[in-house]
């Protein structure tokens, strides 16, 4: 009978083992302290620099192989589990048999990750066609899991993905970019159903549209009040993207872009003399718009970036109130050769963003040239120059950089392209593989989340979302899922009284945000088809149609 007994002991005390393998919220006290649990904890502590709570519990069948792991109170790894890179979870997390988190992974307290789903914190290569996948390197951006978030079995999360607190993910739904808090998302991409504690019905084809219409009134009927905030006596003061307040030629333009936008001027508004004051602006020599303060004068005005961009800024505004520039603008009536070194010599490896920005004054230049002057050459020279010098594995003008990745050439490329290609109404030359890398930039910033949420980074990743459409449906539910955050997260962000900030880190307010962030709303609802539910239409810098004059 003892021997019985004993027998029977030792087979329950294996089924409970087995057990454990697969439901370790049910251990006790004693199982933590076993001394094979304590052994493979202080094996992971030498061989991993694991940093493992007392309270936390690995099953003795998951497979651990990480570079870093770190584990909270009461949080669990079962059997058959596969935890491999840098993975940190908070407290009472728990992963789920034949789970698999890999890459650069990073968990708040309270997350459930059900069995068979893949959590994926890196990503391969796969850019270079002339390169074999398996040969390129492995990049890694991360995903960002909140508190008490539960993901569902045989859900997806790629590298990139942030999930909000208190979010649900559907099984089955492969999440590739932002979920928002408390949000219920599902399907193949992943999106918001509904939010948790909201109306059980499906909000999908009205959601975007409500937070549309709520934000168009809202800025419909506070812009005039909000412009002017910025008024002084004699000019307008805003803050600009370092966050620094100034009076500017641009904050001017902007008051007068946001009423224009919704079919005013900013009350009070002398629009001769508004007209007058903008046209003194320009350099008789080089036809460029210098600030009043700037110490440059001729060719060097092509290094002030001030003077380029408000060829933009002024130029456009002059054609919102009815003129135009007051002279040609000389610096882009260049031969060929000095058009070629101009170009060349911009930093294209370095700062994209920069040598973007320069050809946007250029190609603006030659439309205001062509329109009010009669001067069709170089446009030619410039087109020709760009068709040569794109890559045709990227679609984009510039070089990666090893701290931002392709931040800086997709930015260049909206601001390239926005003068160019957009304005002129040609063709870009590659334009699905442009398509690819401005999507991976996006996923690669992971949707552009937190301090990098700002009106730049999100405009230069819309307009050629739709500039592209405008030649091909490829991968056209990624770019309206982009459209659809954008316009939702816009009415979170927007700031009664104040309007929008230009950035998303609990910066102030300002007309250079609120412009820019209105015509990123603008361009998301065209993309979507659904402008009309939109009041506000850019008519200067960021309006989207042809000129019609052809190259």
């Amino acid at each position: 009978m003892d021997q019985l007994n004993s027998t029977n002991a030792t087979l329950q005390d294996q089924d409970e083992a087995r057990r454990l393998q697969f439901l370790p919220w049910e251990h006790v006290a004693s199982d933590l302290n076993h001394p094979a649990h304590l052994a493979r904890k202080a094996e992971l502590r030498r061989t991993c620099n694991a940093e493992l709570a007392d309270t936390a519990y690995i099953a003795e069948h998951a497979a651990i192989f990480t570079e870093r792991l770190k584990l909270g109170e009461r949080s669990w790894i079962a059997g058959q589990a596969l935890v491999r890179g840098e993975i940190t979870l908070g407290d009472d997390c728990t992963i789920n048999p034949y789970a698999c988190i890999s890459g650069k992974v990073s968990c708040g307290n309270g997350v459930r990750i059900a069995s068979h789903a893949s959590i994926v914190g890196f990503n391969h290569g796969f850019e270079d066609p002339a390169v074999p996948i398996h040969r390129q390197k492995v990049t890694t951006v991360g995903v960002t899991i909140g508190d008490d978030v539960w993901i569902g079995a045989n859900a997806v999360v790629l590298d990139g993905a942030v999930i909000g607190s208190g979010a649900v993910i559907a099984a089955g739904a492969v999440v590739t970019g932002e979920i928002p808090p408390k949000a219920i998302a599902g399907g193949v991409p992943a999106r918001v159903i509904r939010l948790r504690g909201a109306a059980s019905q499906p909000s999908g084809s009205v959601t975007v549209e409500d937070c549309l219409r709520m934000l168009g009134k809202k800025a419909q009927e506070q812009w005039p009040d909000i412009i002017n905030r910025w008024k002084t006596a004699d000019a307008y003061e805003s803050l600009e993207a370092d966050g620094v307040r100034r009076p500017a030629a641009r904050h001017l333009c902007d008051a007068i872009e946001i009423a224009a936008g919704f079919g005013e001027l900013p009350p009070g508004l002398n629009r001769l003399e508004t007209i007058e004051r903008l046209q003194s602006l320009q350099d008789k020599e080089t036809g460029l718009f210098p600030e009043a303060n700037s110490h440059r004068s001729g060719n060097a005005l092509r290094d002030d970036p001030k003077a380029l961009y408000n060829v933009l800024s002024v130029g456009y505004t002059l054609e919102v109130l009815g003129s135009h520039p007051r002279h040609a603008i000389a610096a882009v009536q260049i031969d060929p050769g000095e058009l070629d070194r101009w170009l060349a010599g911009l930093p294209w490896k370095t700062a994209g963003w920069s040598a973007g920005s320069v050809v946007d004054a250029i190609g603006t230049a030659m439309y205001f040239n062509a329109r009010y002057f009669g001067v069709q050459q170089p446009r030619h020279e410039l087109f020709d120059w760009l068709t040569r010098n794109v890559s045709r594995v990227t679609g984009l003008w510039g070089e990666a950089t090893p701290a931002e990745g392709w931040l800086q050439p997709v930015n260049g490329f909206y601001r390239l392209t926005r003068g160019t290609y957009a304005q002129f109404g040609a063709p870009m030359p590659h334009p699905q593989t442009a398509l690819e890398t401005v999507i991976l930039n996006y996923r690669n910033h992971q949707g552009f989340a937190g301090a990098q949420y700002t009106a730049c980074n999100l405009l230069d990743t819309i307009h050629p979302l739709l500039l592209i459409a405008r030649q091909t449906d490829y991968r056209r539910p990624d770019g309206e899922a982009i459209a659809r955050k954008i316009i939702v997260r816009a009415l979170e962000r927007w700031q009664d009284g104040e309007g929008f900030p230009f950035a998303d880190d609990g910066a102030v307010a300002s007309l250079q945000g609120t412009e820019m962030w209105l015509s990123v709303v603008h361009l998301a609802a065209v993309y979507l088809g659904i402008a009309d539910c939109f009041p506000f239409v850019p008519k200067g810098v960021h309006r989207t149609e042809a000129v019609g004059l052809g190259l």
